[in-house]
């Protein structure tokens, strides 16, 4: 068999960079697409040649099948890969491709039709002796179908849609009371993310695990599993840490589970690389049961390459391509620990909603079993369009132990500057007592999440603003030894550099910091010392002793803004505040327009329901609108009871950040 000449990769990113690297490897000649919105970005640059598909919006570009069929005939492509999102689980779009003669690396429309919907996924698995999970059956029930079943079964129950994955329009539901309210939102999410709102109902099992098993199927018949990996670490149905092997499993619950992953694949007439998910009660491994199966590469494909030696994208393209699996079940070997961090484009101290900007800095960790696959580059502008996913960094050592302490080091040199991440959040949860021993449930970040999130400014951080306020080049770039205030004396130790800053609702701060020998800085604040390289900024290189107006700094993976306030001065005539942790509450960012009775945007989005009018009475809490943004919705509820005076938005609107959607008039007003 003869591999392709030219591939499609039919997706954007990090894994679109991921399959380009791939097929580098393999001499194969890549062709990229992109909307308008990435025409300048990293895996565009990185292919052998790209085509421009559309507009920004998904619906125009990347999910458009039409455009991404004329692509690939004005490429000359002969196969498409569809990477993992967008139309990489479409049984149609895998059917267009054969149509047009193109391999479809990823499994026939057929198994893909199959397994992508979950009520006849369960039930041919079933049949082919699979444990599956206790729930509904039967496909295009009501809400009052829905409804009646979940009683049947026994609250808590998991709403999920048929169709797509990846926790979009997942809702838990533990009080029956709310089970219509949650249907109405489960379907439509699920009818925005797949254009399917068709739903099931399943059993919840408490403190549940999340393991899945990656297969690999070739057209010849032959099936292989590479063990596990735990997917446990999980917020909103999302995964944001994945490792492999899991701690939970012994060999024989690993082959068992192996054994039933490669019977559901063989019950599909699978071909390629796929993922069997399984649910698994954390006090009794032996009894998992079948949840889904996803027909397409993984995001956390990495860990399972690591642990295994194999590349994943270049089997797919192998098989794809006709060759038949060079190794049997007895040939995989499973060797040292890789656990794998999700970097997403989210604000956890602002509860985890989707942030954006411009990567004004980049810096990715790599070499001594560190590997980062990113899609990101200097000047990249993080919006709201795509899926909020920046990266992955994974970590690989020869036990788990290690690979935790490698992760946790690589996540602390993570820098994507200007932008907002979960970088150091999901530092902190690396280093948890439960994480550390191995005792995971998909619960345990929501329980932990509040304590997670790190709202203290460190003293290293307030001491390199400091120093960047004072500005330490000039704007050519050259560094003139005497004009920097580094406290530097002729045959003596450095002396210190006091500086005053201020924050918001606390007393003045007053930094001492100094330049060390290996260039270092040293600091001082508040009988707190620390000591800590010169962390990456904006503003204050280049700019006049006075200082910038703004500093923005990178500090073992937190991102801190701070800005000059001239109504706040110190001692030396400038100070600073910090806007990350400004002590003001997200409704008072409208206030010059109505104080907290302005309803505002939580972050930048689309509204996609508007369910009052003006004039409308509501009470406190009630749900007035709903803003999604990178497939996560937000519902804006009502801070009092009051009258609807102002609104200014309908569905379809595209708002920014803080912008103000809709103003609520207390009763008490109204009355006086």
């Amino acid at each position: 068999m003869s591999m392709f000449e030219t591939v499609l990769v039919a997706n954007r990113g990090e894994i679109a960079v991921r399959v380009i690297r791939t097929l580098r490897a393999l001499g194969v000649r890549s062709v990229a697409v992109f909307s308008d919105a990435d025409a300048d970005a990293r895996h565009v640059r990185e292919a052998d040649t790209a085509v421009r598909l559309g507009p920004p919006p998904a619906a125009e570009s990347y999910l458009s099948a039409e455009r991404l069929l004329a692509a690939a005939a004005a490429s000359g492509a002969q196969a498409v890969h569809p990477g993992y999102g967008f139309l990489a689980e479409n049984a149609a779009f895998a059917q267009s491709c054969a149509d047009a003669g193109l391999a479809f690396i990823g499994p026939p429309a057929a198994a893909i039709d199959l397994m992508g919907d979950k009520i006849r996924a369960k039930e041919t698995v079933r049949a082919a002796g699979v444990p599956v999970v206790p729930g509904s059956s039967g496909s295009g029930l009501t809400d009052g179908q829905l409804i009646d079943a979940a009683r049947e079964i026994g609250t808590p129950v998991l709403l999920k849609p048929s169709a797509g994955g990846g926790g979009k329009g997942m809702r838990l539901v533990r009080d029956a009371a709310l089970l219509g309210e949650e249907i109405a939102a489960a379907r439509r999410e699920a009818r925005a993310s797949f254009g399917d709102d068709t739903l099931l109902v399943e059993r919840w099992v408490d403190r549940p695990r999340h393991i899945e098993i990656q297969v690999l199927a070739d057209s010849h018949g032959n099936v292989v599993h590479l063990g596990e990996r735990e997917c446990s670490l999980q917020r909103r149905h999302q995964k944001i840490i994945e490792e492999a092997p899991s701690v939970l499993l012994d060999e024989a619950t690993r082959a068992a589970m192996g054994s039933a992953a490669v019977e559901a694949a063989r019950s599909c007439g699978y071909v390629g690389a796929g993922t069997v998910e399984f649910i698994v009660p954390g006090d009794d491994p032996s009894s998992y049961y079948f949840m889904e199966m996803n027909t397409r590469l993984q995001v956390e494909h990495p860990v399972t390459e690591l642990i295994t030696g194999l590349d994943l994208v270049e089997w797919q393209l192998r098989v794809a391509a006709g060759e038949p699996l060079a190794f049997a079940q007895e040939d995989v070997r499973l060797t040292g620990h890789a656990v794998e961090a999700r970097v997403c484009a989210e604000d956890p101290a602002r509860g985890f909603l989707p942030s954006g900007g411009t990567v004004l800095s980049l810096h990715e960790p790599s070499g001594d079993g560190v590997r980062t696959d990113s899609g990101l580059s200097e000047g990249t502008e993080v919006g709201s369009l795509y899926d909020p996913m920046l990266s992955k960094v994974i970590a690989y050592g020869p036990d788990r132990a290690t690979a935790l302490r490698k992760l946790r080091a690589a996540l602390a040199e993570t820098v994507t500057l200007g932008v907002p991440t979960n970088a150091g959040f999901l530092r902190r949860l690396l280093a948890h007592p439960a994480v550390v021993a191995g005792e995971l449930d998909t619960g345990l970040v929501e329980r932990e999440a509040e304590s997670l999130v790190d709202a203290d400014v460190p003293a290293e951080v307030y001491g390199a603003a400091a120093l960047a306020r004072a500005g330490t080049a000039s704007a050519a770039g050259w560094v003139d030894p005497f004009s920097v205030p580094n406290g530097w004396r002729l045959g003596g130790e450095a002396a210190w550099t006091v500086h005053h800053l201020r924050v918001p609702g606390h007393d003045p701060v007053s930094v001492r910091t100094r330049l060390t020998p290996d260039g270092d800085v040293e600091v001082d604040l508040g009988g707190a010392r620390g000591r800590s390289p010169l962390v990456s900024g904006r503003g204050g290189i280049g700019e006049p002793p006075a200082g910038p107006a703004t500093v923005t700094l990178h500090h073992q993976g937190q991102t801190h803004t701070f800005h000059r306030a001239a109504d706040w001065l110190g001692q030396d005539g400038h100070a600073w505040h910090v806007q990350d942790h400004d002590p003001v509450e997200a409704a008072l960012t409208g206030a010059a327009h109505a104080g907290v009775d302005a309803l505002t945007a939580p972050m930048p989005g689309t509204v996609t329901v508007v369910k009052v009018s003006p004039g409308d009475e509501v009470t406190a809490g009630q749900s007035l609108l709903v803003v999604e943004a990178m497939k996560m919705e937000h519902v804006i509820s009502a801070p009092h009871a009051g009258t609807v005076t102002e609104l200014d938005v309908t569905p379809g609107t595209t708002v920014a950040m803080d912008q103000i959607l809709a103003v609520v008039t207390p009763a008490e007003e109204e009355a006086s």
